[in-house]
């Protein structure tokens, strides 16, 4: 791995303001990977895919996996990741099947920097849209999942202050820098 490359995860709470945060980032001249998953979503309902999450979960779990590997590879310098291949580790955990042996191998060889970042729950500006179709309840359940499962793969985690956007964005780079 070049040692020059950091990748920083933004993950957490489902409309907790990830993606926004990440935007300002990405204004800021940083390295920003898009979530794989609202990508999917896109892509797969323009070309009348299969691949999304209300009608074959794990298709769009392959394929979220596949779009973070590619991710990762592609790292560098210091990079942000709206979301890593651990979260789509943490969905196939809370599903009934097991999880894949080269899935749970590319978290051993495909590891992300620490500190990884959360957003909590923020009832105030949970949205729903149209890649985002689950309520905020099964936010809530995502960001508890997502809680246990980073420390428990060996990430040391934070959870985002909820403030603006510009603050958020300073509060992340100082906790690189500390």
């Amino acid at each position: 791995m070049n040692t020059g490359t950091r990748r920083i995860v933004i993950s957490g709470c489902s409309s907790g303001g990830k993606s926004t945060l990440l935007a300002v980032l990405a204004e800021r001249g940083f390295c920003v990977f898009e979530e794989p998953g609202r990508a999917i979503v896109k892509a797969e309902t323009a070309k009348g895919g299969t691949g999304l999450p209300w009608s074959d979960p794990k298709r769009f779990a392959d394929l979220v996996i596949t779009r973070g590997k590619a991710d990762w590879q592609a790292a560098q310098g210091l990079c942000f990741y709206d979301r890593s291949l651990i979260d789509a580790v943490t969905w196939y955990e809370g599903q009934t099947e097991k999880v894949p042996d080269q899935v749970r191998n590319l978290i051993r060889t495909h590891r992300y920097d620490s500190p990884v970042f959360l957003a909590p729950p923020w009832p105030e500006i949970y949205v729903q849209d149209a890649e985002r179709r689950h309520g905020l309840d099964a936010a809530i359940a995502e960001y508890a999942a997502l809680r246990k499962s980073y420390p428990a793969k060996g990430y040391d985690m934070r959870i985002l202050p909820k403030t603006d956007v510009a603050a958020r964005a300073d509060w992340v780079l100082a906790a690189l820098d500390g």
